[in-house]
């Protein structure tokens, strides 16, 4: 019989989440999504600091956390700024995640990807159909979006096993997110359940889904357990969310999710809502 994600990650879930201290969390992301990123940081406690000038590095760098990357508005500068972040945090020992953001879609982002994992980042994340691709197995995402043709029982089976190959090399964790999402790394892999369609309906859910992560990272949390209690946190927010939503219009959807974050880690039972398993 699989256990239980909440028992295998029971400390973690009971000890994270509300957080006792307000890590700052320096964002290198994209124009799109940094307001809502930056707000649901301050709705955890967390701080955020969108500073993508490499000029500032060393005393952000000195101030800050954990480091979150996100490929999801790319240019020339940016990507530098990307790349000279991410070596910056590996020399200095800054807890770091990346989002693989539109990996399936371009060879550029594809490329960037893989040299910002040769920093060895705690976390790389996706969508499913992005995880693949950076897995060198075949995708059907197109642009930013993941497809449901990846995300059958055999094509999640054959992404997992890539992913371990890839903690051979790498101490890292990877995630991919779908309607089952997906976490490995070379101690396990676990399937995490909990979510509603409604939250691929609204941009910014997988940038906020990275920088809730990088905000446990930066609390001390493990790199397992800061992408499974984050994840499962904001599926879980998304579901009271859809369960209030009287209008069932989508905006007022994502409101009511974004009020969850600041408001289902006070609420002693929603533990009770975590579903998941290991593989």
């Amino acid at each position: 019989m699989s256990k239980a994600i909440t028992d295998i990650f029971y400390t973690a879930f009971k000890t994270a989440l509300p957080l006792t201290s307000s890590p700052l969390v320096q964002c290198i992301t994209n124009e799109i999504t940094v307001e809502s990123m930056a707000n649901a940081l301050l709705y955890i406690d967390a701080k955020p600091v969108m500073a993508d000038d490499q000029r500032e590095f060393p005393e952000f760098f000195a101030q800050s956390d954990a480091l979150l990357l996100n490929l999801g508005h790319i240019s020339e500068v940016r990507q530098q700024n990307l790349l000279a972040a991410g070596k910056f945090a590996h020399a200095t020992n800054q807890p770091t995640v990346i989002d693989l953001v539109g990996v399936s879609a371009t060879q550029l982002r594809y490329d960037l990807g893989h040299q910002l994992l040769a920093n060895h980042p705690n976390v790389a994340k996706g969508n499913i159909s992005e995880m693949r691709r950076f897995a060198d197995l075949k995708s059907t995402g197109r642009g930013v979006d993941g497809s449901q043709l990846d995300q059958s029982a055999t094509a999640l089976g054959e992404l997992a096993a890539s992913l371990q190959q890839l903690t051979q090399a790498f101490p890292t964790t990877f995630l991919a997110t779908g309607k089952i999402d997906l976490v490995v790394s070379a101690k396990g892999t676990w399937y995490l359940k909990n979510g509603v369609p409604q939250l691929d309906r609204f941009t910014g859910t997988g940038d906020i889904v990275g920088a809730l992560i990088a905000a446990l990272l930066g609390t001390g949390l493990d790199n397992d357990a800061a992408v499974v209690v984050a994840v499962s946190y904001l599926n879980c927010c998304g579901e009271v969310a859809a369960a209030q939503n009287r209008t069932g219009g989508l905006a007022a959807f994502r409101e009511g999710t974004l009020n969850q974050l600041s408001l289902l880690a006070a609420t002693a039972d929603w533990l009770q809502m975590v579903k998941g398993e290991a593989l």
